[in-house]
């Protein structure tokens, strides 16, 4: 994967922070350590996860959408 190519990226099993909560029924954001820095993607999950909360990336639903879970404490 080159430095600037995102088509092979797959967010599956980073770790990122809760910047926006995420609730039940609705999207959250999450920031991501992406080619050296954090990126802000859209964040789903099964069970609602607060602001500043440790998730891991289980799917990603589109190149800016993923799936989260918390991070076992």
């Amino acid at each position: 994967m080159s430095a600037t190519d995102d088509t092979d990226f797959s967010p599956i099993g980073v770790i990122g922070r809760v910047t926006v909560s995420i609730p039940a029924d609705g999207p959250g954001e999450v920031l991501l350590p992406v080619r050296g820095g954090t990126e802000a993607f859209a964040a789903w999950s099964r069970v609602p996860i607060d602001r500043h909360t440790q998730v891991i990336v289980v799917d990603h639903t589109s190149a800016r959408s993923v799936i989260v879970a918390p991070l076992p404490a």
